[in-house]
């Protein structure tokens, strides 16, 4: 492998570039940085050598030895996870290794972004890295946008009521998620849609916080209580479920306070796909004003038990339920 040229390309887009740094703290993208880094090294030499370095592995001296030319100059892959953790003198050397990497070495360091050793990210990126965003995808809109996404990378599209009935059903995992892309993509032939998806993930759909929140907007308290029960019992995290109340209030308020336009309009005004309007234009019967101030009220309440206001979750939540579905019937809580 002697005189073989490292591949160039544009920061950002070669996974042979002589480092690569990936940002964030979502465990599913750093782990397919890394891959990706290590199959573009594989395709290129068979034989490629990876070291992944655990956490508290790369000590003062460490990345000096593995990046040493070896005698039949094979093609490396090294791994530095936790970047942010290393020590001063550890810093130092991966420091002056940016400024010279090894020709034939590809050097990924995994950091979580932050304050924590910036210093080491700052000068990879002022090195030129290639940089990688791994953000943890807390919001609805992004765990949406990485089912698409996930999706299209099978070569295969999925309606946006599916995509978003996943979410709904699988929850905030991005591994998961991946996983359920990929069977759906392997599995089913014909269109993937919301019925596909119910059909596959019912029961992780009735136990999501997100049933939980259309049944008692919808005034179904019963169904809504049941839901909360088997969604609470089945692990998923009480703030999840106020999370969803929370959305499910809101998005009733918005639709009921919206001037009369189209469907395609309202979600350009209010931030919503099209879809969704029509699903919220559907709960928004039965609610009044001083009924969605109550249901407001009531996830207020039952946030700040769930984040430690209050001793029982469980009992703030089934609350909230109660008090958000008599509201869309009656306009005021149950007292």
């Amino acid at each position: 492998m002697a005189g073989k040229k490292q591949t160039t390309g544009k920061r950002g887009e070669d996974p042979l570039a002589p480092v690569t740094v990936a940002v964030g703290q979502e465990e599913l993208l750093l782990d397919r940085a890394v891959r990706e880094v290590v199959e573009a090294a594989r395709a290129a030499d068979p034989d490629t050598d990876v070291r992944d370095l655990p956490p508290g592995t790369l000590q003062p001296g460490v990345l000096t030895e593995v990046t040493s030319p070896s005698l039949f100059a094979e093609r490396k892959v090294v791994v530095v996870r936790q970047s942010q953790d290393l020590g001063a003198d550890t810093v130092k050397e991966v420091k002056n290794y940016l400024s010279s990497p090894v020709e034939e070495i590809s050097l990924v360091l995994l950091h979580a972004g932050g304050a924590k050793g910036k210093g080491l990210l700052d000068a990879a990126r002022k090195a030129g890295a290639r940089e990688v965003a791994c953000p943890k995808m807390t919001k609805p809109a992004d765990r949406l946008a990485f089912v698409r996404n996930e999706f299209r990378g099978t070569g295969r599209s999925a309606t946006p009521g599916a995509c978003q009935a996943l979410v709904d059903a699988i929850g905030s995992d991005l591994r998961e998620l991946a996983s359920a892309c990929s069977q759906l993509a392997a599995d089913v032939d014909g269109p993937i849609d919301e019925a596909v998806v119910a059909r596959y993930y019912t029961g992780r759909a009735e136990a999501s916080s997100f049933t939980v929140a259309d049944r008692a907007v919808e005034g179904r308290t019963a169904e809504a209580l049941e839901a909360l029960r088997w969604s609470l019992a089945t692990g998923v995290a009480p703030v999840l479920v106020t999370s969803a109340l929370s959305q499910g209030v809101r998005a009733i308020g918005k639709l009921a306070a919206a001037p009369r336009l189209s469907p395609g309009e309202l979600a350009r005004e209010l931030g919503m796909p099209p879809w969704k309007i029509d699903r919220v234009r559907q709960q928004l019967r039965g609610w009044t004003p001083d009924g969605v101030a109550a249901a407001v009220r009531a996830v207020a309440e039952a946030d700040a038990a769930v984040k430690g206001g209050g001793d029982d979750p469980a009992y703030a939540l089934e609350k909230a339920v109660v008090t958000i579905a008599t509201a869309r019937a009656t306009g005021v809580p149950r007292s």
